[in-house]
């Protein structure tokens, strides 16, 4: 094997290899797109949760005081 054919073939082998890494890095952004969707979603959820338990908590004592006769559990 020549020193040009070593030369083409390294050549070559970087071109594949610079395909494969844009290829990848288009994967990155997609997954960190996701991610960051998925990480938005997961903030919603906990804010209605917690609204929710705290409505909730809030809601039983509202419903004694408006009854005129609190009870003890």
């Amino acid at each position: 094997m020549s020193v040009t054919d070593r030369i083409l073939s390294a050549l070559t082998t970087v071109i594949r290899m610079n395909d494969k890494v844009e290829g990848m890095a288009g994967l990155m952004r997609e997954q960190q797109r996701r991610l960051d969707d998925l990480q938005g979603r997961v903030i919603r959820l906990e804010t209605v949760l917690e609204l929710a338990l705290h409505r909730s908590s809030g809601a039983s004592g509202r419903l004694l005081e408006a009854d005129g006769n609190p009870t003890e559990a």
